[in-house]
């Protein structure tokens, strides 16, 4: 099962890129709740031995969203 994480959860950002991801948020131009959703997922790509520069759009979301005042607090909260 471990072996496999890289390659499905690749195979999962891979759709999410090629078809999902309409930008700049989740949706297109507005943010819902999918965004946050997204964003938590991307977090956990080096950790699932994915490679985040194989995604530049969920990157480009995954950095947008760290930008945002209400993620960085939230982050600071978690790591305490």
């Amino acid at each position: 099962m471990t072996r496999k994480v890289p390659e499905s959860v690749g195979a999962c950002f891979d759709l999410i890129e090629r078809q999902m991801l309409e930008g700049p948020w989740v949706m297109g131009g507005a943010y819902t709740i999918c965004d946050p959703y997204l964003f938590t997922l991307a977090q956990w790509m080096e950790a699932d031995d994915v490679d985040p520069k194989r995604f530049p759009k969920v990157a480009d979301h995954r950095q947008r969203m760290a930008e945002r005042p209400a993620v960085r607090t939230a982050i600071a909260e978690e790591l305490g």
